[in-house]
């Protein structure tokens, strides 16, 4: 040893090599253990049992974590009710719905997946596949309209019984559903909505096609310029590691303001781990008894679960189709010649026309005249005419009447 009692760089190489040197033996023994765990009690031979016993506590350790991984897997299960159990939970959301002074409904990626919008967390979500290592295919959301779910909701507000609506998703649907903007708050943007933040108030720009080709995380910029001040556009999208600024279409104030109301909270296609982040929309601050009910309806797990009066395991088209049936209400049709978006939309400059290559929203005319195209080229059957030609209302509920083009 070192004068001073410090050890000398000969003894220091040692030590670090004996740590080293234990540190690999109690991998192999680790190792040793799990592969001796794996085998059933009956298989296992006396010096294997021996060695179990000496090593109680690496036992224990990987123990935990196979519990562990197996509650994770679980988690990530989509699980179904039966029909008949889903039928009852529902006749439940009902009396809720109906009984309920301020209803608020909270809706995540799941309620968009029958648009061909893939979620998140589910077993083809984005996430997953990329935890996975697999490639995501790319979706043109252009093509996308308002589900069973969008319409549904947007029936329910118009009947006084959903107060408002605050959602994850950015893809514009809640709003092209007919619902109110007053009545969406769209926590984490709209990808058809671009804001000039210098004017005041900021001055809102509703296109036909999504906005945010150039921007990306921490770049919001759209490459456009305010009609009014000449200030660049940015979009609205909040992307994780973002914090949402933005008043519209983010809409907080109101969003907070619903929540404080609700006595019922309905969760929609959402896993809730983004949402339960934000303390304020589940009046946290209240005590437990003067809370909101809180209902939920999704197919896999939620942080949510244990304090929910009712989860409901289920698609939300079909847990909203047996819902508005108990209700009595009839589903409207999504019609094309309604959407709002066309009506909002503020027409592109004459010099930003080569300002973006995303695919518009085709409005309804357009699919009118190549419908006309279509059935000049060949006659159509009345089957064939009913199901494409001069109809508009694709995803219709069962037995809701569809509305023809004049």
């Amino acid at each position: 040893m070192a004068a001073g009692g410090s050890l000398s760089r000969t003894e220091r190489k040692a030590v670090a090599r004996a740590e080293i040197l234990q540190q690999e033996e109690q991998q192999d023994r680790r190792r040793q253990v799990s592969r001796i765990l794996k085998k059933p009690v009956g298989e296992r031979n006396p010096e294997e049992s021996l060695l179990l016993g000496e090593c109680e506590d690496i036992v224990r350790e990987l123990e935990r974590r196979r519990k562990k991984r197996e509650g994770l897997r679980r988690r990530q299960e989509e699980v179904c009710d039966e029909p008949e159990e889903l039928k009852r939970k529902v006749i439940e959301l009902a009396a809720a719905v109906r009984s309920a002074k301020h209803l608020v409904i909270y809706t995540g990626a799941g309620i968009s997946t029958a648009a061909s919008i893939p979620d998140y967390r589910g077993p083809n979500g984005v996430w997953t596949l990329l935890q996975k290592g697999r490639s995501i295919r790319a979706t043109d959301l252009s093509e996308a309209e308002p589900t069973l779910t969008h319409m549904s909701i947007a029936c329910l507000h118009k009947h006084n019984l959903v107060q408002h609506v605050v959602s994850q998703n950015c893809d514009g649907l809640h709003l092209r559903s007919g619902l109110p903007q007053a009545a969406i708050s769209e926590l984490h943007g709209n990808m058809y909505i671009e804001v000039c933040t210098s004017c005041t108030p900021n001055r809102e720009y509703v296109r036909v096609f999504d906005v945010t080709e150039r921007t990306a995380l921490h770049r919001h910029h759209t490459g456009r310029m305010c009609h009014k001040c000449g200030t660049q556009l940015r979009d609205t999208i909040v992307h994780f590691g973002e914090k949402g600024t933005l008043r519209e279409p983010l809409n907080w104030e109101a969003a907070t303001e619903a929540a404080s109301k609700a006595d019922v909270i309905l969760c929609l296609g959402s896993s809730l781990k983004v949402l339960k982040k934000y303390p304020h929309l589940w009046c946290m601050s209240k005590p437990p008894s003067r809370r909101p009910k809180l209902y939920i309806v999704n197919l896999q797990w939620t942080p949510k679960d244990d304090l929910a009066a009712l989860k409901l395991h289920g698609k939300c088209d079909d847990v909203m189709r047996l819902l508005m049936e108990e209700l009595g209400l009839e589903i409207p049709c999504y019609d094309r010649t309604k959407d709002p978006i066309f009506s909002l939309a503020i027409p592109l400059s004459p010099d930003e026309e080569g300002s973006h290559s995303r695919r518009p929203v085709a409005p309804p005319w357009s699919l009118e005249e190549a419908q006309m195209q279509e059935q000049q080229q060949e006659p159509a059957s009345p089957l064939s005419l009913s199901l494409s030609g001069g109809w508009f209302g694709r995803g219709c509920a069962k037995g809701s009447k569809r509305k023809k083009v004049n």
